[in-house]
Order: C-alpha cells, then sequence, then structure tokens
C-alpha cells in the first residue's frame, strides 16, 4: 500500500537529510555526492526485490539464507532504477551472470539506512505539513487488543484512523491482511505517507521486538509510546531476558516516542520506566502488585458480564469509569494502557470520558483473541503462545458453575525458543481439567519432538504435584479440536489456545489452511451444540 503520489526525491537530497552517524555511501569507490548518480530521481525504496517498483531504490541487504543483491536483475525488472548493497553484494552483482544495469551503491552496513531513506523518499512524517498522530504499543503480550482499543476509543472521539499490526493493516476504511506483526521499514513508511495523504488524524501501531531488533521501525516517530509487559518469548531470537528487555527499551528514546506510557505491574516495567530517556507517564493496573507510585492507576475492578467495569483515577483527582467487555482482567490492562496513551495525546479527561460512555470502544472484538465461539459450552480462541499468556488466559476463562471443565487444546510453535514449552506444558496442567497436546506451526522441525517438550512439562508437573488433570496427545490439530469438544458438557470451557487469528499452518514449507475458529465452530455444530452468528473471521 503506497500513496497515489510520490514527489521524487533525488539521491542527494535524500541522502543529505541522513545522520552523519549513519554509514557512507560510495559509488565506485568514490563519495555519491561525486557522481551523476546523486541527482538520480527515486520515488520509493524496496528491501524485497518482489515489491519493486518503477522509480525505487532496491536496497539489498544479507537474509538468512541469501544475500538480496543476488535479486538485483528482478528488482530492476520491477523498476528499480538504482541498488544499494555491501560490500559482499556489489561482488555478486559484479560477479553474477547478468551484471545489473543498475547503478550500485555501497555503505558498510545497508539495513541501517533503510529506515531513514525510507522516510525520506516517502516523506511519511514531514515536519512541515499535517500528519497522523502515531501510537505504537510494544510488549510480550497485549499488543494486538490494546492497539484496537485505542483505533476504538479514537474513532468515538471522532478520528479516522489507521493500524499497523498482526491480524491486519488499515488505512482509514481499507483492511489488507498482515503477515508480519509490524511490516519492512520501507512498508510502514509507505504506509504513513498513505494515511497522511488520506487526511487520517490517528494511527495505532504494534511493535515488537523483531520490528526493533531487525530496525523496521528506523526513521519513525511515535507521539505516543506504551509498554504493556515483559514475560517470556522470543529467546530464540534475543537469548536472554536482559536482552530482550533493552531492546524493547529502545523504543523509549527520547529521539523515537515523544512521550512514553509503561505500565509499571512488576519489575520489568518499573525499570522500563525507569530506562526511558524521554518523558514518561506510569500507569498501575494490578491492585495485586506491590505499591508503588504511579502517574495512573486502575481501581475497583468488578465483573461486569463477560467483562469488567473499573476506575482509572489520574493526576488531579480525575477519575474515568471504564469498562471493557472482553473477559479477562488482563483485558482491563490494556484498556487502561489505551486510555492513558490517548490521554497523553493531549485528549481531554472529560471528551475521553464521553467518548467511552456512548461507544464502548473497548469491548470491540479482537479477531482470535478471547474470540467467544459458542456460549454452551463455551468455546474460545486466543492467541495465547507463551506461558504468561496461557496462564492468564486459562485463569480467565474458567466458569464458576460448579462441575464445570476447561479442555484446552494447544501446542508450541517449531524453531522458536524451545525452554517454554515444558514451562507451558506445566501451566496448563495446573490451571486445566483436560489438556490436548498438539501441533502449532511446525515449520521445520519434527511435530512429535514439539509436542513431546510441551507434553513432558505438563506430566512431570501431574506427577510432582499430583493433579488431578488428564494429558492427551492428539494430533492433527483438527482432530484435536473435535476430540476436546466431543468430551464437552454445555458447562464445560474449551479453550483453543497458541493460533488466534491465523488462517494457515505452516508445515515443512507448505502453508496449509487451517483456522482455529472455523475448525471449533464446525466441531461445535457437528456435536449439536449452537455456534455465535455470525462468527467473525476478519483476518
Amino acid at each position: 500500500m503506497r500513496p497515489r503520489r510520490v514527489q521524487p526525491v533525488s539521491l542527494a537530497a535524500a541522502l543529505g537529510g541522513l545522520d552523519a552517524a549513519l554509514p557512507a555511501i560510495t559509488v565506485d569507490g568514490a563519495p555519491v555526492g561525486d557522481s551523476a548518480v546523486a541527482s538520480l530521481q527515486v520515488t520509493g525504496v524496496a528491501v524485497d526485490s518482489r515489491d519493486a517498483a518503477p522509480g525505487d531504490l532496491y536496497i539489498a541487504v544479507p537474509g538468512a539464507q541469501r544475500h538480496g543483491a543476488e535479486f538485483t536483475a528482478q528488482a530492476a525488472a520491477g523498476g528499480a532504477v538504482a541498488v544499494l548493497t555491501d560490500a559482499d553484494g556489489a561482488a555478486l552483482i559484479g560477479a553474477g551472470p547478468h551484471p545489473s544495469a543498475l547503478p550500485v551503491l555501497v555503505a558498510e552496513r545497508p539495513r541501517l539506512l533503510v529506515g531513514p531513506l525510507s522516510a525520506a523518499v516517502f516523506a511519511s512524517q514531514p515536519a512541515d505539513a499535517a500528519r497522523p498522530a502515531l501510537f505504537g504499543v510494544t510488549g510480550t503480550n497485549g499488543k494486538t487488543t490494546t492497539t484496537y482499543f485505542i483505533n476504538a476509543l479514537l474513532r468515538a472521539l471522532g478520528r479516522t484512523t489507521g493500524l499497523i499490526g498482526t491480524i491486519e493493516i488499515l488505512a482509514g476504511a481499507e483492511a489488507i491482511p498482515s503477515t508480519l506483526t509490524t511490516p519492512e521499514s520501507p512498508q510502514v513508511h509507505s504506509l504513513l505517507a498513505l494515511m497522511r495523504e488520506r487526511g487520517l488524524g490517528a494511527a495505532a501501531m504494534e511493535v515488537s521486538s523483531h520490528a526493533l531488533e531487525y530496525g523496521r521501525v528506523d526513521g519513525v516517530v511515535f507521539d505516543v509510546a506504551g509498554f504493556t509487559n515483559l514475560t517470556q518469548d522470543h529467546l530464540d531470537l534475543h537469548g536472554d531476558m536482559e536482552s530482550y528487555f533493552a531492546v524493547k527499551a529502545s523504543l523509549f528514546g527520547a529521539a523515537r516516542s515523544g512521550v512514553g506510557v509503561v505500565t509499571v505491574d512488576d519489575e520489568w516495567g518499573t525499570r522500563m520506566a525507569a530506562a526511558a530517556t524521554g518523558p514518561v507517564v506510569t500507569l498501575r493496573t494490578d491492585p495485586d502488585a506491590p505499591e508503588a507510585p504511579a502517574d495512573w492507576t486502575v481501581e475497583a475492578i468488578e465483573p461486569a458480564g463477560l467483562g469488567h467495569r473499573f476506575t482509572l483515577r489520574g493526576p488531579g483527582g480525575t477519575a474515568l469509569a471504564l469498562s471493557t467487555g472482553l473477559p479477562g482482567t488482563f483485558n482491563v490492562s490494556n484498556a487502561a494502557l489505551a486510555a492513558v496513551m490517548v490521554l497523553a495525546s493531549g485528549v481531554d479527561p472529560e471528551d475521553l470520558q464521553r467518548a467511552a460512555a456512548a461507544h464502548d470502544p473497548f469491548t470491540v472484538q479482537v479477531p482470535g483473541r478471547m474470540q467467544l465461539i459458542s456460549d454452551a459450552p463455551t468455546g474460545i480462541v486466543d492467541f495465547a503462545h507463551n506461558p504468561d499468556a496461557l496462564v492468564r488466559t486459562l485463569a480467565a476463562v474458567r466458569r464458576p458453575d460448579p462441575g464445570s471443565r476447561v479442555i484446552i487444546v494447544f501446542g508450541a510453535t517449531g524453531q522458536r525458543d524451545e525452554t517454554k514449552r515444558p514451562i507451558m506444558g506445566a501451566a496448563a496442567a495446573r490451571l486445566a481439567d483436560v489438556v490436548i497436546v498438539t501441533d502449532d506451526d511446525p515449520h521445520d522441525e519434527d511435530e512429535a519432538q514439539i509436542r513431546r517438550g510441551v507434553l513432558d512439562g505438563a506430566l512431570a508437573a501431574v506427577r510432582a504435584e499430583n493433579l488431578a488433570c488428564e494429558v492427551l496427545e492428539v494430533f492433527p490439530r483438527a482432530e484435536a479440536i473435535e476430540a476436546a469438544v466431543a468430551m464437552a458438557g454445555e458447562r464445560d470451557t474449551v479453550l483453543v489456545a497458541g493460533r488466534g487469528h491465523e488462517v494457515w499452518q505452516e508445515i515443512k514449507g507448505v502453508n496449509h489452511a487451517l483456522d482455529d475458529r472455523v475448525e471449533l465452530a464446525a466441531s461445535l455444530t457437528r456435536h449439536g451444540f449452537s455456534v455465535r452468528t455470525p462468527v467473525a473471521i476478519e483476518s
């Protein structure tokens, strides 16, 4: 999704505004300014040769398996007018069977230039023109729901909005499916330029640790950045929790965000607020957390239907009566964070209170996040795919009815942090009555090996803690869902966790159609249970 009109920019102008600390760019060993290439006009940036469009600068960077320079001919066929790469990439281009007809620019670390050049070429956030207010949300869990809440609240306040995240990308009313939590940097900047072109008032974006680590939000400035929480996940990328924390904390630098809103329910949140180098607003949402000073606090949480009512109390005696219709007190935290982030952008508390009362923005359905498929039994699909999220979700779905059971179907993703598999298995055994271990997205890893990691944790907990939980291994996933529904009664809860909104299961490089919501609804119907109509499949 690109803006319809992009003013051509010379490479000299695009490069001229870059930070001097960024890698120098040369042509044939000389500074680019000394070359005729400096006057070349570009209208876009691409890091994937398949995305290259007429007028693009193709930035060829090393990948996990192949170097982007190997695909320069494909970028040229798409209309790219120049290629920027590193010395290895330049050598590949020169040694290829079909040497590139494009000018080749060389920098020591071209990946560092992708974001700043995209910002300059697409003019995504110009200082001298109106642009959407940008809200970024990071943290292990709750990013998606919080951005949906922000989006709904801003609409309730009369803003036209955009959304960039795991499930979909919205530019006003237009929606497209999303394949990454945060798209690549050229796509982010072109989307922001498109939103500016369409006159949107605000946009909310999920900011994953992968996006920060790989530079996908380089060159982006957030008006308000928010932090949900930090729990074990993605250690396959970051190695340890300290490194994971450091990557998340980089979002709250003064050059990256105007103001940060940090949830300080635990030590990680407290440390995040302290590490920020820009202005910070703190939020405490857990009444059971150790007492700590915070600018905003959540109080008086009480059940209301499937969700909760609560009071958000802030500076100067401000007290807002808010509610969310989504299950789980973690959604109270997500709603409170969304509210404080919007307040931090300059919205008056009285206006926010009126909008919340009139439009109920924190009850917006988020695809695959605590999505209710049926009422009797309670059938729920959720994205919980790490230990903390699984614990919170299992606690939230337990019904008070005497004799009711929780039956969970879940697995673990292949080629990801293996250490969390037994932890998740043990957590499920402690909090569910029946645990059905199945396949998630195995990718290229052996499915049985992944299941064994989860099963070992569940069975070890059952033995060591004398748990009454029944642990089963059923695969493939559709059969596991069928087995869960077959043993469920009307007072039970069937929770299918781990994949949420996803509609494809990747096995050995092949995508197989599989949507937990569709499978659960079909199984419920086959067994004579009523399904909520419609079961929204937005993604």
